[in-house]
């Protein structure tokens, strides 16, 4: 099947910027693409450059409302499975950096909540999100099962391993990745290594554009599930990446196939709960 990656820009203009997005999704359905991936903030300006911004609160809304109804409308309209994210202004009262996943008939699959989350220059991220309290989710669309890693999570092996776990074939990543933020491929070498180690494809879609504080570099990317890059999106350019995969190579692939056979899960829930090991 064909995904499409929005690798957009968002400028002050949030009905512009959403505007767009339901645009480009238009266009990858058009493009024959079966499932549509957004960066992370997708119509919104990246707050968390800022720290404790007041004003960052008016663009938060619940899931579902207002951004997240029109998004599910374009997708049914489309036969479109989409992958989004937004500032979400929970029932209970707090703040999260939040992915809704709906299928190609609209319907709102679920949501997943970012887990860790970062502060250090230009990303005050705590002072803005809660810990996502929803877990790893591996959604079943009409495209396939797909779970997703918002920006940080990708960090942290345990959350990538369980979305494996859990059966995901295509493991969409959202992000806020900027010019220079951390040595040049690490983003992409991380996300291979992720796929190789679990069996599954994985899509890095990026966000692009010059902001107050900070670049951000696009290089949206999709890797399969031996760890290869099968397309890679140009740095600094707005565009709508393509890629062709198979999501039936999971099956098949040397982690389900090797690494997961030899796996020694009795250990490891003892490591991580501190326990010796002898």
């Amino acid at each position: 099947m064909k995904i499409a990656l929005v690798q957009q820009s968002a400028g002050p203009d949030r009905e512009d910027n959403l505007d767009r997005a339901l645009a480009a999704m238009g266009a990858a359905a058009e493009a024959g693409a079966e499932l549509v991936a957004f960066a992370e903030l997708a119509v919104d300006g990246f707050f968390p450059q800022r720290q404790n911004d007041p004003a960052a609160r008016a663009v938060a809304e619940p899931i579902p409302g207002p951004t997240a109804d029109r998004v599910a409308t374009r997708a049914a309209e489309l036969g479109l499975v989409t992958v989004f994210n937004m500032y979400e202004h929970g029932a209970d009262g707090r703040y999260y950096d939040s992915s809704p996943v709906f299928d190609s008939d609209g319907t709102l699959l679920g949501v997943t909540r970012m887990i860790h989350i970062t502060e250090y220059a230009c990303f005050h991220e705590q002072g803005y999100y809660a810990e996502g309290d929803r877990g790893a989710t591996v959604y079943d669309t009409a495209a396939g099962r797909v779970g997703v890693a918002i920006c940080y999570d990708r960090h942290y092996p345990e959350y990538m391993r369980r979305l494996g776990e859990l059966g995901a074939e295509l493991v969409v990543i959202p992000q806020a990745g900027s010019i220079g933020e951390w040595p040049e491929g690490l983003y992409e070498a991380e996300v291979r290594v992720a796929a190789f180690q679990n069996g599954y494809f994985a899509a890095l879609c990026n966000r692009v554009g010059e902001e107050e504080r900070l670049t951000f570099a696009g290089e949206s990317f999709v890797v399969d599930s031996e760890g290869s890059v099968v397309a890679t999106a140009p740095e600094l350019e707005e565009t709508i990446l393509y890629a062709d995969i198979d999501l039936s190579a999971c099956a098949s692939s040397t982690a389900r196939r090797l690494f997961w056979r030899d796996r020694r899960p009795e250990l490891y829930a003892e490591w991580a709960a501190g326990a010796a090991v002898t």
